[in-house]
C-alpha cells in the first residue's frame, strides 16, 4: 500500500543554476517576509589529516574578523543594524554560513556575506585570540557527558574513518596550527566549485540569482583546484563482525550510559538508507516506539533511550543510546539486541510503519514553512548528494517502504550478535 501523498501538490519549486566556475546556485520565491541566504560549502572536519584536525571549524570562527574591504565586526553591525540574523555551523561532512534578512536589504547584505566568506583575511592576531575562544570551546565540550560520550562512541563506530575525530579538534593540535596553514585551507577549499548558494524568500527569482552572481564576480579570483580529490579514495569500513566493547568510568554521571552501534550505508548510498531511518522510527521515535514501550514505560529499566540513522556522506552509524542504573546495564544491552533479532525474524505490523510514514510526512510539511527551513534543506542535499530531487522526496521514499523491506535491512546491517557498545559508569 502506498500513501496519496506523491499526489499533494509539490510543496517545493527551486531553480537550480551552475556557472561556468562551478558555482552551484539555488533559488526560489517563497511568499513570506524575509530572505535567506545559506552558503553550503563541501568542507568539514572528514576532510582534514590528523595534523589538523578542527581546522574547519577554527576557520569557520575566523571567518568573521575581516576582508580587505570589512574591517572585523563590520559584516555584523551592518547585519545588526537592519535586524537581520548571522550564524553559521560546522559538522563533519559542511561548513553552511547564512543571513536572514528582510527582502529590501538582501542585495546589501548578500554581497557582505559573500565577501566575509570568500575573501576572508585571517590576521595574525585575531588567529591567536579566536585560538583562546576555540580552546574554551574545546574545553566547555570535554566537561558535556552526553557529547562526551557521543565522542566515545564515534570512536568505536570508526576504525580509520575520519569520522571517528571530533569535529572541533583536540586542544593538542589546535594549540599548534598556524594562521598560514589556516590560509592555505581556506585557499584550497574555499572554490567556487565547493559551494552550493541557496536563497530562499519574497523575491523574484531573477534578483536573488542576479545579486548572488554579482556577489561572487567580486571574489579574489585564485587558481587552486585540487578540491575534493581527498575524498574519492576513502572507502567505507566492514559491519562489525564480533561485539567491540568499551568501558569508562566518568565521574560526572548520575546513570550510567549505554550506547550501541552498527556501521550502515551513509548518504552515498542513499537507497539504502531510508529502510533503517524507518527502523529507527520504530524503535526509538515517541512513547509509542518498541524501545521507549518496552525498556522505559513498562519495565522501567532505563529513563531515556534513544535511536538514530546518522548518515554521513561516506558512511553512516545505527546508534541506540540508553541511561540507566549500573545494575541494569546488561539487562538493558540483552534487550535491545532482543529487539534487534525480533525485527529479522517477525515483519513489522502495518501500523507501525504507517506511524512512521504519518510523522515523516507531518514533520517534512512543518519544515518547509520558512526560507531558512527551505534553503536548509536544498543546501544539505545539493551538497552531499549532489542532488535536489531527494529533498523533495523523502517523504515518497519512506512511503515505500514496506515490512519485507524492513526485514531486510535489519538482516543487512544490524547484527544482534556484532556492533560496538560504549559504557560509561558513574564511580
Amino acid at each position: 500500500m502506498t500513501s496519496t501523498l506523491r499526489k499533494l501538490p509539490r510543496l517545493n519549486s527551486p531553480k537550480l543554476h551552475t556557472l561556468s566556475n562551478g558555482l552551484t546556485i539555488i533559488v526560489e520565491q517563497m511568499p513570506v517576509e524575509a530572505v535567506n541566504l545559506s552558503l553550503w560549502l563541501n568542507v568539514g572536519s572528514s576532510v582534514e589529516s590528523d595534523a589538523i584536525n578542527g581546522m574547519a571549524h577554527f576557520l569557520e570562527h575566523m571567518i568573521f574578523k575581516g576582508t580587505e574591504r570589512l574591517a572585523s565586526g563590520e559584516f555584523e553591525r551592518h547585519i545588526e543594524e537592519r535586524g537581520a540574523v548571522t550564524n553559521a555551523a560546522t559538522s563533519q561532512d559542511y561548513t553552511h554560513y547564512y543571513i536572514n534578512t528582510a527582502p529590501q536589504d538582501f542585495a546589501k547584505l548578500a554581497p557582505l556575506q559573500i565577501d566575509v566568506v570568500l575573501n576572508a583575511s585571517i590576521p595574525d592576531e585575531a588567529f591567536e585570540r579566536e585560538r583562546l575562544v576555540v580552546l574554551e570551546e574545546i574545553k566547555r565540550s570535554g566537561d558535556n557527558p552526553r557529547r562526551r560520550t557521543f565522542r566515545r562512541a564515534m570512536e568505536t563506530a570508526f576504525a580509520e574513518l575520519p569520522y571517528r575525530r571530533p569535529v572541533l579538534g583536540p586542544e593538542s593540535v589546535i594549540s599548534q596550527l598556524t594562521a598560514q596553514q589556516m590560509r592555505d585551507f581556506h585557499a584550497t577549499w574555499y572554490q567556487p566549485q565547493s559551494i552550493t548558494a541557496v536563497a530562499v524568500g519574497n523575491l523574484p527569482e531573477e534578483e536573488l540569482i542576479e545579486t548572488i552572481v554579482e556577489g561572487f564576480t567580486q571574489v579574489i579570483q585564485r587558481q587552486n583546484s585540487t578540491v575534493n580529490s581527498q575524498q574519492s579514495t576513502i572507502i567505507p569500513e566492514p559491519a562489525f563482525t564480533e561485539i567491540v566493547r568499551r568501558e569508562f568510568v566518568d565521574e560526572s554521571l548520575q546513570q550510567a550510559r549505554l550506547v550501541m552501534v552498527w556501521r550502515v550505508p551513509g548518504l552515498n548510498q542513499l537507497e539504502q538508507t531510508y529502510g533503517l531511518d524507518v527502523l529507527a522510527g520504530i524503535l526509538g521515535h515517541g512513547r509509542t516506539s518498541r524501545l521507549v514501550q518496552d525498556l522505559r514505560e513498562e519495565r522501567g529499566l532505563v529513563t531515556s533511550i534513544s535511536v538514530s540513522n546518522m548518515s554521513n556522506r561516506l558512511q553512516g552509524t545505527f546508534y541506540i543510546s540508553a541511561k540507566c542504573a549500573v545494575e541494569d546495564l546488561p539487562a538493558v544491552e540483552e534487550a535491545i539486541a532482543q529487539h534487534i533479532r525480533k525485527l529479522q525474524t517477525e515483519l513489522v505490523t502495518e501500523k507501525e510503519i504507517a506511524r512512521v510514514r504519518k510523522r515523516v510526512a507531518n514533520r517534512f510539511i512543518f519544515g518547509n514553512e520558512t526560507p531558512s527551513d527551505r534553503a536548509g534543506l536544498y543546501g544539505f542535499y545539493q551538497s552531499l548528494v549532489g542532488d535536489l530531487e531527494p529533498a523533495f522526496n523523502y517523504p515518497a521514499h519512506i512511503q515505500t517502504q514496506e515490512a519485507p523491506d524492513l526485514l531486510l535491512a535489519a538482516h543487512q546491517y544490524l547484527c544482534p550478535e556484532a556492533y560496538g557498545v560504549v559504557v560509561l559508569k558513574p564511580s
